[in-house]
């Protein structure tokens, strides 16, 4: 690692150097404008349901209404629906999949247009709800600033993706992670021992202690999110030492759906407070609160079920068993010992349905984790182990750093060519 880190600073990677540069220097403005609040909002105190996930996202900006409150996940949404409108639900957006890059271009300038319209929605939404004013202009004009904070940020994003090293979109979600991140330490310093709670010896054990089961998370998320199961593939028109021994294989990850079912589990739970609220039923908000928030044991079990239902849905959605299996077929490939065709659909589908019984669990757990501490701790609730905004940095940093160490090895193979 260290070793990859020192060739960075070779002469032929300067080129790589600028662009991280850029990266960092586009984070930075990110990371300055969550901290610009929208003049006429005030700081929220209430419970922002499923939106902790977005204001997470957004480096606590939504909590704080800065002009960069709804961060990029309006684009997250957008794009969510076109994915799963491109599972032949719209011909139209099946006929753009199938266009390969020409197609990837038109669907993201319709992910910008929508990103756009949910940005004003969702912060005209968030204004009704959560801004203590009647005043329709005062609204109209909160919402359009968080609408231009958003176009903004996708503007920044796309510089990063084109002037810079790795997804624009994906590393400002990370960046606003990480910038929420050091409340959760200073959070459990204060609450072990500043706060007088414990002595000093017991406070200093308890903290060690929390940061050592952070780190110990940490780690499993890091694991989780490499692990693969690699199925081997075999090709009709090749044999194993053409290719000086190595087998291809058809890799599948453990957890394929990454944090999606989490947001779509916590949006579902959320709906009937929505509801509760806009009809103003206290008998039907009563009900709602007792057994149906996810801090409640009912809410927590449908929390649970829900998450794992929208993992199997979704994992299937993006990875078709049927279409791997035709377009390995395609190709001239198999699976050895397995039949083409329906066995090889059939195969592939068990394989992924194991895995994502393990990747769903692994969600659970980690979603869990935050609200069982908040259960059986004192802490306070910004002071949390696990969530699954780690697991986001975490896939964004190993993306980001494959691209990185992909770009020096390709400059270094260009440099020992000229040399030759």
């Amino acid at each position: 690692m260290f070793k990859k880190i020192t060739k960075l600073f070779a002469s032929e990677n300067k080129d790589l150097r600028k662009r991280i540069y850029f990266t960092l220097f586009v984070l930075g403005i990110f990371c300055l404008g969550t901290g610009i609040t929208i003049p006429w909002a005030s700081v929220l105190y209430e419970e922002l349901g499923f939106l902790e996930i977005f204001n997470l996202m957004s480096g606590g900006g939504l909590r704080s209404f800065s002009i960069f409150a709804l961060g990029v996940s309006p684009y997250i949404t957008a794009s969510i629906i076109t994915q799963l409108l491109q599972m032949d639900i719209i011909p139209y957006f099946k006929e753009l999949k199938d266009q390969g890059y020409v197609g990837r271009q038109k669907i993201q300038k319709i992910n910008r247009y929508l990103a756009v319209i949910f940005a004003f929605v969702q912060a005209y939404v968030i204004s009704i709800f959560y801004l203590n004013t009647n005043d329709v202009m005062v609204m109209v004009k909160t919402s359009l600033v968080m609408t231009a904070g958003t176009s903004f940020l996708l503007w920044l994003g796309d510089q990063i993706t084109k002037k810079g090293i790795g997804n624009g979109s994906s590393l400002l979600i990370m960046a606003g992670i990480i910038q929420s991140m050091p409340r959760i330490f200073i959070g459990a310093f204060e609450a072990f021992i500043t706060a007088g709670t414990y002595s000093l010896a017991v406070g200093i054990s308890l903290f060690i202690l929390f940061i050592i089961i952070y780190l110990i998370v940490l780690v499993g998320i890091i694991w989780i999110t490499l692990a693969e199961r690699r199925i081997p593939i075999q090709y009709a028109n090749h044999t194993t030492s053409a290719y000086g021994a190595q087998q291809s294989f058809l890799p599948i990850k453990i957890n394929s759906a990454g944090v999606i079912p989490v947001i779509f589990a916590s949006i579902v739970l959320t709906i009937p407070s929505t509801i509760a609220g806009l009809i103003k039923n206290d008998a039907v908000s009563t009900f709602i609160n007792k057994y149906i928030v996810y801090t409640t044991p009912t809410g927590f079990i449908l929390y649970v079920i829900l998450i794992m239902f929208f993992g199997y849905v979704y994992t299937y959605m993006m990875m078709n068993p049927e279409e791997m299996s035709k377009d390995l077929n395609k190709r001239g490939g198999y699976i050895p010992g397995v039949r083409p065709g329906m066995d090889t659909t059939k195969y592939i589908s068990d394989s992924l349905g194991k895995l994502t019984i393990v990747g769903s669990l692994f969600l659970v757990i980690l979603s869990a984790l935050p609200i069982l501490m908040a259960n059986i701790s004192s802490l306070p609730s910004s002071v949390t182990i696990g969530g699954t905004g780690i697991l986001i940095v975490v896939g964004v940093a190993i993306e980001t750093y494959k691209q990185i160490e992909s770009a020096m090895i390709s400059r270094s193979y260009k440099k020992r060519r000229r040399a030759r």
